[in-house]
């Protein structure tokens, strides 16, 4: 399946939005699909790269975020046959975002501060530490929230090294400067300049030129006279390789943040963009990272002191790296496709041709586990429960996924206008977010096609993992009962307590 991008790059708009966009299109190529970019701003070294990651990039005309380029990149996803397009820059807004779904596509909206206004895309995700729901209280009903670091898109080329473990030295002298992969207002070369007041301290650097910055050739002059052991390297595409060998970093406050978090690596920000310090602040007073403040407003000496500072302390160092690991675990980008997958789950009645997935499926170990009775079940028992369920009292959904696949299944026993619900995901397909879609798709057939208007769930204790999937599709927790001899933690729901679209946590069923 095509998932098509719209996304620009260039020395005013940065190097950002793309490489997040990669970072996601890696994870749908990673999960069998296509991906292909709009552009309309872009330039060769760009576009070379994506085409290396086997991107196809298609060049449109029209003013950035217009009418005319909406309804450009609406006909291309009809050509390629794509439901969806993805949406990242800042160009992009609320009416761009309706014409879109007016030509029948789907919207992931990638965002920063809530710069639209009002959302009506799908999905509206806001990957950094500072996302917070009233960003986005004017939205559809129906926009779904991916908020926070769960959510953070990183390249291919980091997702091996979750778990690394850093070593810090007692003194840091290995420093990495990357202010992103413009940096219009050239404040690598400031970093520099406060560098050469620590000539004396033995420091190696490596500076690294986002393939979007119109400084390289200064940069490089300054680099080669002064005086400090200094390497320029330019594009690279071994980031991961420079911040496990760095001991600490000079960063701005983009989308690199993220990236030098899941290698912790200590750094120092310096905001170089008003998107920027809502990121930079959070960090800074979650002691993840140290805010240096508006590049502006920071002089080379300030600046020099700071590093000097951090260098020495090797005791927050070590802090700054827990702290930061604990906030990435790099599996933002494999979430989020997951999520647009989810799009394509729906329910069919079972049928009796189901009987021997379902047996199968009982009788996995790790069901049996959370069971009330952990026994297996025999082959002719099955068979006689299971023609039990096709009565006027039974609901029984099999999930099935977009390539037509079942997936889970997920039951109603009523009771007058009350039910009780039982839900299982099959092994393959457990740990994929499936869980809690499943849950709130079938909760809103059953309220609306029934009159059920109330449902239990029961679940043993230990089983944390679909307490928090039934809790985020809207159970609350209403007491502890025993169930089959067992202690049970016992959940409602009515048709109030459908979810607000907001997701800021791991989902794990």
């Amino acid at each position: 399946m095509n998932l098509l991008f719209r996304v620009d790059v260039s020395p005013q708009i940065g190097t950002g939005h793309l490489m997040r966009c990669l970072a996601l299109a890696q994870a749908w190529q990673q999960a069998g699909g296509k991906a292909v970019f709009i552009m309309a701003e872009t330039a060769l070294i760009f576009e070379e790269k994506l085409r290396t990651e086997n991107i196809e990039v298609i060049k449109i005309s029209p003013k950035l975020g217009s009418s005319e380029d909406a309804q450009a990149s609406a006909i291309l996803a009809h050509q390629l046959n794509s439901n969806w397009l993805v949406i990242d820059g800042y160009n992009f807004g609320d009416i761009y975002q309706k014409n879109i779904k007016n030509a029948g596509l789907k919207i992931l909206f990638l965002d920063d501060y809530g710069h639209a206004g009002y959302y009506c895309a799908d999905l509206v995700l806001n990957q950094n530490i500072s996302a917070d729901p009233a960003l986005y209280t004017h939205k559809e009903p129906d926009t779904q929230l991916l908020l926070g670091t769960s959510y953070t898109l990183l390249r291919r080329e980091f997702w091996q090294w979750g778990g690394w473990q850093r070593v810090n030295p007692p003194i840091a002298k290995k420093i990495l400067i990357t202010m992103g992969g413009a940096d219009y207002d050239n404040v690598t070369l400031k970093v520099i300049q406060a560098l050469q007041l620590l000539s004396g301290h033995a420091l190696e650097i490596v500076v690294v030129i986002g393939g979007s910055n119109p400084h390289y050739e200064e940069i490089k002059l300054v680099a080669q006279t002064s005086g400090l052991t200094i390497r320029i390297e330019r594009n690279v595409n071994n980031m991961r390789e420079l911040m496990a060998w760095a001991d600490m970093a000079v960063t701005a406050g983009g989308s690199t943040c993220w990236e030098l978090a899941f290698m912790g690596l200590p750094s120092l920000i310096i905001i170089l963009a008003e998107n920027q310090q809502a990121i930079a602040q959070k960090l800074h007073s979650l002691q993840v990272f140290i805010n240096l403040g508006w590049h502006s407003n920071i002089s080379p000496s300030e600046i020099a002191t700071a590093v000097q500072e951090l260098s020495l302390a090797i005791n927050t160092r070590l802090a700054m790296t827990k702290s930061s690991q604990e906030l990435i675990d790099g599996w933002g980008s494999q979430r989020v496709v997951r999520y647009i997958k989810n799009y394509f789950l729906k329910l069919r009645p079972v049928s009796i041709e189901d009987s021997r997935l379902l047996w199968r499926w009982a009788n996995e170990p790790q069901v049996r586990a959370v069971s009330f009775s952990s026994k297996l079940i025999a082959w002719q028992e099955h068979q006689t429960w299971f023609k039990s369920k096709f009565n006027a009292n039974c609901i029984f959904y099999i999930a099935m996924n977009e390539d037509n696949i079942p997936v889970g299944q997920i039951r109603y026993e009523i009771e007058g206008e009350e039910a009780v619900i039982s839900i299982s995901i099959a092994q393959e397909y457990r740990q994929q977010s499936y869980g809690t879609y499943l849950i709130e798709i079938a909760q809103k057939q059953i309220f609306q096609n029934t009159g059920i208007h109330l449902v239990h769930a029961y679940i043993k204790p230990s089983n944390q993992a679909s307490i928090k999937a039934f809790t985020q599709a809207g159970f609350h927790i209403k007491d502890t009962v025993i169930k089959q001899g067992q202690q049970a933690i016992h959940l409602v729901s009515t048709a109030n307590n459908l979810p607000e679209k907001i997701y800021a946590g791991n989902l794990y069923c």
